[in-house]
């Protein structure tokens, strides 16, 4: 994380975050059909081939936790919030229990602890080059508050946003807001003694909380933010779990195939996030997670998303891919460009939902 100058009051270069696991480990096991005693690898059958991606959880809360503290250095009120909520008991269950029923019942990769402080460093890099861009947030707006407030509210949001997964994925967004209201009021008290600006502020995180995976897409900056930092931990580190290649699919190869995410100054906008893929497929990582959390929110006149093939890769079928709008742009290899459009599946799930209500999608 580099310093650099702006509102944010950091000077240095462009670049604010970057979450590489390049270094990282992969661990080849064969004819494993049963859980460990430990519970951490999941039953396989037919003696499938596993393999694991084995990530140092330690290293990299640490690093997102020294990123967090250098961008929250100049504003007191959101590093003694974040100080508080990284230490609670309560928090700390929270993100346990959320990961147990993520990847023990569900098999989906790391909804717990490493993956609230990766989205919390990505959500501070983020709004620090908006607010170095001169974008004003909806808190700021509205007169409720100010930098520190927003990126008190960014904290908070991005690491609590995922809490609601431990009641059950389905409406895991709503579950999440009645779990993180008591923590947000034990630790927001003593630093807004005023009920009514800390209920303004405390309104904020609730929505991004609510809105985070775009259902609904959240209306504020704020929430954009924590859906777009939600968005960046796409890289195969994140698979902290196995992966069956009995039967390969474009989940299993898409999540082993992004090394690297970089948020950094945008040439056009005030932040470009660059995804290095080792392979094509990571593109429907890009595609699936990311993209409609840059689209479909606030941030889509803020935000650039680049992804390119390292050239070292598997065999190149395209070397970069930007996002234009609700286009993909492709750059093949062969010299070609082509523009297709991200398929949204949740948005078009919800579509569907709406039509066979007969509902009009712009119903009140």
């Amino acid at each position: 994380m580099s310093e650099k100058g702006g509102p944010s009051g950091r000077k240095g270069s462009e670049q604010k975050f970057r979450l590489s696991v390049e270094s990282g480990v992969v661990s080849d096991v064969v004819g494993r059909n049963e859980a460990g005693r430990d519970g951490t690898a999941p039953a396989l059958p037919n003696g499938q081939r596993v393999v694991e991606f084995t990530t140092p959880r330690a290293k990299l809360i640490e690093e997102a936790n020294q990123a967090i503290r250098a961008d929250l250095a100049a504003f007191p009120r959101a590093l003694a919030a974040y100080e508080a909520l990284r230490s609670d008991p309560e928090a700390l269950a929270h993100w346990d229990m959320a990961n147990y029923i993520t990847m023990r019942k569900l098999g989906y990769n790391d909804h717990g602890r490493v993956h609230a402080f990766i989205t919390g460093a990505a959500g501070m890099a983020i709004t620090e080059l908006l607010l170095d861009g001169g974008v004003k947030p909806d808190l700021m707006d509205s007169g409720v508050g100010d930098p520190d407030d927003v990126f008190l509210t960014v904290i908070l949001g991005t690491m609590l946003h995922d809490i609601g997964n431990q009641i059950h994925r389905a409406g895991h967004e709503a579950h999440g807001v009645a779990l993180a209201l008591p923590i947000l009021d034990r630790i927001m008290g003593p630093l807004y003694p005023d009920p009514f600006k800390r209920t303004k502020v405390r309104s904020f995180i609730l929505g991004a909380i609510n809105c985070h995976d775009l259902n609904p897409a959240p209306l504020t900056v704020e929430g954009g933010i924590v859906a777009v930092a939600d968005g960046t931990d796409i890289t195969k580190g994140r698979g902290r779990k196995a992966f069956s290649l009995g039967s390969v699919d474009i989940h299993s190869i898409s999540a082993l195939a992004v090394d690297q995410v970089v948020i950094e100054k945008g040439r056009d906008k005030p932040v470009l996030i660059s995804v290095t893929m080792n392979n094509s497929g990571g593109i429907f990582q890009v595609e699936e997670i990311l993209a409609p959390k840059v689209i479909r929110t606030p941030m889509r006149r803020f935000v650039e998303l680049r992804a390119t093939t390292r050239p070292q890769g598997d065999e190149q079928i395209l070397s970069r891919v930007r996002l234009d709008g609700d286009h993909f742009v492709m750059d093949l290899e062969n010299g070609e460009q082509v523009e297709v459009e991200v398929m949204d599946s949740q948005k078009q799930a919800q579509q569907a939902v709406t039509e066979n209500l007969g509902l009009s999608s712009d119903s009140r």
